[in-house]
């Protein structure tokens, strides 16, 4: 089955523009044209352009996601320098993980921080407790927002 740009960007949940944008920038090389100039969009061509989304989420550039897609139209001989892009970017996404939890930890803080105020109608509250009466989950971040390390 052959899709126009405004049905495969339907199917992808995307603007038509994006797909324009990605054939702007040579991210299409895959999709073939009418005579007249038409993209003609094909079953296979889907999961190249979920690829591509995905690797855009993932914070690659379009410099990067360019070349990825070059490298994979010279076939197997690229394996293992798309690999080595793959495997560079999951160390760039676990880091980000690792960094989006620790302010997660941060925030699930200052919630419980504000709850406890709340409940006892002055911040002072949970400003006054000890350590031992910080629930032990919050305990290394409360040290390391008042720039104490953990004992």
């Amino acid at each position: 089955m052959i899709y126009t740009v405004g049905e495969m960007a339907q199917k992808l949940g995307v603007p038509a523009s994006t797909l324009r944008y990605y054939d702007k920038e040579g991210l299409l090389p895959f999709v073939e044209r009418s005579s007249g100039g038409i993209r003609m969009f094909r079953e296979n061509d889907f999961e190249w352009l979920q690829v591509i989304r995905c690797m855009k989420k993932a914070g690659m550039s379009i410099k990067d996601i360019r070349q990825y897609i070059e490298l994979a139209m010279q076939g197997d001989d690229t394996i293992d320098i798309r690999l080595e892009m793959f495997q560079h970017q999951r160390e760039v996404l676990t880091q980000q993980i690792q960094q989006l939890q620790h302010t997660l930890e941060t925030v699930e803080y200052k919630c419980w921080f504000y709850e406890t105020a709340k409940a006892a109608g002055t911040i002072d509250a949970p400003g006054a407790m000890t350590d031992a009466d910080v629930p032990e989950r919050f305990r290394a971040i409360r040290q390391e927002l008042r720039g104490q390390s953990e004992e």
